[in-house]
C-alpha cells in the first residue's frame, strides 16, 4: 500500500466509525451533552466540517465547496454552549454537507504526488500538523477523536455500543 492509499484508508476508516455512531440519532439527539460543559454532537459536526474545509483549502486554496454563509459563525467557540435548536442544522444537513467536503479532500488526496506529503503544513496549522500528509491524516484522525465523545452520548441515550 502507497501513502496516498493509507491515507485514504485511515479517513474512510474514521468516516466508517462517524457513521455508525450517528447512523440512529434523532435531530434531538444531537443536542445532547455527554456531561455539563461538554460540546453536544450538533456543534461538533459542525466544527469538524469548518475544521477540514479550513484545513485542506489552506494547503490547496479554492479546493474545497464553499460553506453555507454563517455556517462558521454558527459553530465557533462562543456558539458552543448553545442548546437552542433552532441555531444549528438538521442531521441530514451536516451529513450532507459533511459528504461534500470529504468529496473535495478526496480529490485534492488524489492529487497530491507522493513527494507533496513531505511539504510543511501551512503555517496556520505547523503548531500541530508538520505536514500536507499530517494534515491528510488529521481528517480521519479529527473525527474519530470527536466520535469517542459520542460513544458516551450514545450511551446516555441508552443505544448499544457499536465498536
Amino acid at each position: 500500500m502507497d501513502t496516498k492509499a493509507a491515507l485514504r484508508t485511515a479517513i474512510d476508516q474514521g468516516e466508517f466509525i462517524v457513521q455508525g455512531y450517528l447512523g440512529d440519532l434523532t435531530d434531538a439527539d444531537l443536542l445532547v451533552r455527554a456531561a455539563p460543559g461538554t460540546n453536544h454532537i450538533a456543534w461538533q459536526l459542525g466544527h469538524l466540517i469548518v475544521a477540514e474545509n479550513m484545513m485542506v483549502d489552506g494547503a490547496y486554496p479554492g479546493s474545497m465547496p464553499k460553506l453555507p454563509p454563517g455556517f462558521v459563525e454558527q459553530h465557533s467557540k462562543e456558539t458552543a454552549g448553545s442548546d437552542d435548536a433552532q441555531k444549528f442544522c438538521k442531521k441530514s444537513e451536516y451529513l450532507s454537507l459533511m459528504q461534500a467536503q470529504r468529496a473535495g479532500t478526496l480529490k485534492a488526496l488524489a492529487a497530491t504526488s507522493d513527494a507533496d506529503f513531505d511539504k510543511p503544513a501551512p503555517e496556520a496549522f505547523r503548531s500541530f500538523l508538520s505536514s500536507i500528509g499530517a494534515l491528510f491524516a488529521m481528517q480521519g484522525t479529527h473525527w474519530v477523536m470527536h466520535a469517542g465523545q459520542w460513544a458516551i452520548i450514545r450511551r446516555k441515550l441508552g443505544k448499544p455500543p457499536l465498536f
